[in-house]
């Protein structure tokens, strides 16, 4: 007996039982649907963190004034003055891996327009920064490195900030106030939303020149932090050991004392997201899982029934020729075609949940196509 023959005759023994058939597939459906469902929730969430992180910038590490400890009291990170421009300067010409580095300082205060105002991050930084964050501009252009030499008045805002204090004004060429000084707005940065290593919201903020920032508001010569940009991600490794090398040396620090500076390094954060991630999905999936298995145990328990029902239809066969491996092949190919179409059934549950779980919950689901394959 061919495989299309038996097929069919397995087809008709289903159809004879239509709604024992229906509610035995039920179990496979929702197992297939659950777990596409999930693992597509769970490699939505991977990829939106690491989306998140790679809006951060390309191949970033963050240098961070460090730690101290006074009078027995540990006084937590960015409490040392030790990190200067000087060091942002050493770091570009005795780091091969680094490709660009941008300084930084910040303070926060109120940030005033015409009868409104708003409580802000003021970062001071150089143009370069812009690039090393791959942070385009919504409108206007950045201040340039004159202004920076010159300690100008001059700032680019974030969407947050615009949001707040301009609404529908067009801000480009307004004056705002910070500490009672004028600040002319020259730029407006694209939104890039909440930062996935902090959770603070990236447009919440206001960038003056360096010089300005030190100079004008904070009456601070050091730096909170050195923004650096590697080469390529696989350097970013090599470049991150080249920092805290030259750093220690340049800060006189022996051997066995703690660094007053910190480097970190965003393909670290990246690698721990991906992992995280992957844990999370494999849970989701596995917890899925179940209800496939469920649904298994129900078929193979319909199949038993089957056959005790089915006696003398498996007697007469016999007795004209059947052999055992037939009857085997027949009831297994049964059970073959329930799962095939409670699978195809359920694939198409897995997608409009996925969808629906999008629309209502407002959830990135990672597309079906991805989904069914698999976890990554």
């Amino acid at each position: 007996m061919d495989l299309i023959a038996v097929a069919r005759i397995a087809v008709r023994a289903l159809a004879r039982n239509k709604m024992r058939s229906s509610l035995t597939m039920l179990g496979i459906i929702i197992g297939v649907g659950a777990v596409i469902a999930m693992v597509g929730v769970g490699q939505g969430a991977q990829q939106q963190v690491q989306q998140q992180i790679a809006a951060m910038g390309s191949n970033i590490l963050f240098v961070g004034s460090g730690t101290v400890t006074r009078g027995g009291t540990h006084m937590g990170w960015g409490a040392t003055k030790t990190l200067i421009y000087a060091d942002m300067l050493a770091i570009l010409r005795e780091c091969p891996a680094v490709k660009a580095a941008a300084p930084g300082s910040n303070t926060s205060t109120q940030v005033v327009y015409g009868n409104d105002n708003w409580a802000a991050r003021i970062n001071g930084t150089e143009p370069q920064y812009f690039d090393i964050r791959n942070w385009p501009f919504r409108e206007g252009t950045s201040f340039t490195q004159q202004d920076v030499e010159m300690a100008a008045n001059v700032a680019v805002i974030g969407e947050s900030v615009r949001k707040n204090l301009f609404a529908a004004t067009d801000p480009l060429g307004q004056t705002i106030r910070i500490k009672s000084l004028p600040f002319k707005v020259v730029g407006v940065l694209a939104q890039k939303g909440t930062s996935a290593a902090m959770g603070d919201d990236q447009d919440d903020v206001v960038l003056v020149p360096i010089t300005t920032l030190q100079k004008k508001i904070t009456g601070q010569d050091w730096l909170r932090w050195i923004m650096v940009s590697a080469s390529s991600r696989q350097a970013s490794y090599a470049a991150q050991e080249q920092i805290k090398s030259l750093l220690r040396d340049r800060h006189r620090i022996r051997v066995g004392q703690d660094d007053d500076f910190m480097v970190r390094n965003l393909a670290d954060m990246a690698d721990l997201a991906d992992q995280a991630g992957s844990v999370m999905t494999m849970l989701l999936a596995s917890i899925a899982s179940v209800s496939l298995i469920v649904g298994g145990i129900g078929i193979m328990n319909i199949m038993l029934v089957s056959v005790t029902e089915r006696t003398r239809e498996i007697g007469i066969r016999m007795a004209i020729g059947a052999t055992e491996r037939n009857v085997q092949s027949q009831f297994l190919t049964e059970a073959v075609v329930l799962s095939l179409i409670g699978g195809a059934i359920g694939i198409v549950f897995g997608m409009g949940a996925s969808y629906l779980i999008t629309n209502t919950l407002g959830w990135v689901v990672l597309g079906p196509v991805h989904t069914i394959a698999g976890p990554r």
